[in-house]
């Protein structure tokens, strides 16, 4: 839908400049003119007092209307590689593509960018029944225009009811402007994915409202359904060396468009010190540590169980720990073995990133906190009594 002004109707009273909380609306030639910066919000429509703001159907919108969804099946995943090799969250995303496709007995098929056949026979390992393989050396490195360009037309030719990327800096970077190119719907940071009871709508959970509830988002009129799932919220299946599916090869569209060349990729030292995302055992501290101090004692903690460290929004608010360590909606979604909260009182914010954890251990005072309703085991006491106790006990087991 768009915004338009009746110039005929319109008389230049401006009331409708005013009343735009966008500035998307402007004099153009004496009659009032809405921009690209508008967002649909529709304020204008009632504040006109001659009429002259109208909401119309455009090309686009009317093409979309008589689109027959029923011609769109299966489902898609974009596996994501970096450095040639496919990322772990590909392999969490065929496992949750395969449990839809099966609900909806259609194909399950992935699309790889920039990597060798290899891996794409590893996808086929992991649940994938087709891969759609580019392995030109010029999609190695992550570029948003042939990235956008050779996703929307296997998408256009292949036409399929769901397309799923991780909610990396990748998928965050490229699949709206796949969406936007589609006019399709696009869910983000997804926590979980279902099929809705007796038809064939994907039912894209998230969290809304800074994380106080979980939001169920459908888009029933429009195909593909998009959606973008954090990584290590969904448990990857088992692979299988005895699945089979095939390969087919397909080239950088003629008509792509590409204005800009990765020279050099730079990595974050920081980052690929401290994966919080892939440790197995991480031993986490919130704003019930009471000072950075509590820590060094966490620290010693994780390394004796070979683990990483952790940390709620409020301790890396305080300062006390930096924001590479940070666990939640607003931080990085984790799923170890094993997770240890102390101090941790358990906002959905931070349970959001932890709570698919296999074990989860919570240490705090308070009886009441959230955390124990998700923990596995739970210790209600001191942090600084309990803690030096763990550590001291593991030293002696360990002579």
């Amino acid at each position: 839908m768009q915004i338009k002004v009746d110039k005929d109707l319109c008389t230049s009273c401006e009331t409708c400049i005013a009343s735009c909380p966008y500035e998307a609306i402007v004099l153009q030639e004496g009659k009032a003119f809405v921009n690209e910066y508008c967002q649909i919000c529709r304020i204008c429509l009632s504040v006109c007092p001659e009429g002259a703001i109208k909401e119309v159907a455009d090309a686009q919108d009317s093409k979309d209307s008589v689109k027959d969804i029923s011609a769109y099946k299966g489902v898609m995943v974009f596996a994501e590689q970096r450095e040639g090799k496919v990322s772990q969250v590909a392999y969490e995303l065929l496992s949750a593509g395969r449990r839809l496709a099966d609900k909806l007995s259609v194909e399950l098929f992935a699309v790889l960018l920039g990597a060798q056949e290899s891996e794409a026979n590893e996808l086929i390992k992991w649940g994938a029944d087709k891969v759609y393989l580019c392995a030109d050396s010029a999609l190695t490195s992550f570029n948003d225009e042939p990235y956008t360009d050779i996703v929307s037309k296997v998408i256009t030719d292949h036409k399929p009811e769901i397309v799923l990327t991780g909610a990396t800096a990748i998928g965050r970077s490229f699949f709206p402007r796949v969406a936007a190119r589609l006019h399709a719907g696009l869910t983000a940071d997804c926590t979980s994915l279902e099929i809705e009871d007796g038809g064939r709508n994907l039912l894209a959970i998230r969290p809304a409202f800074g994380g106080n509830i979980m939001a169920t988002i459908m888009c029933p009129d429009t195909r593909p359904q998009m959606a973008t799932v954090r990584p290590k919220v969904m448990k990857k299946c088992a692979c299988s060396t005895c699945h089979t599916g095939t390969i087919v090869n397909i080239d950088i569209p003629a008509n792509g468009k590409c204005r800009t060349k990765v020279l050099e990729t730079a990595k974050d030292a920081d980052f690929c010190s401290i994966n919080i995302q892939e440790a197995e055992v991480i031993v986490s501290g919130g704003r019930g540590l009471g000072n950075p101090k509590g820590f060094e004692m966490l620290k010693e903690l994780a390394e004796l169980v070979n683990g990483t460290l952790g940390a709620s929004r409020a301790a890396v608010d305080e300062g006390w720990i930096p924001y590479n360590h940070q666990v939640g909606q607003t931080g990085k979604t984790v799923c170890p073995k094993i997770y240890i909260a102390c101090g941790i009182s358990g906002a959905v914010q931070h349970m959001v990133g932890m709570q698919s954890s296999d074990i989860i251990i919570a240490i705090n005072k308070n009886a009441e906190a959230p955390i124990f309703n998700i923990a596995n085991y739970g210790i209600v006491g001191d942090l600084y009594e309990i803690v030096p106790m763990l550590i001291k006990r593991i030293k002696e087991e360990r002579g």
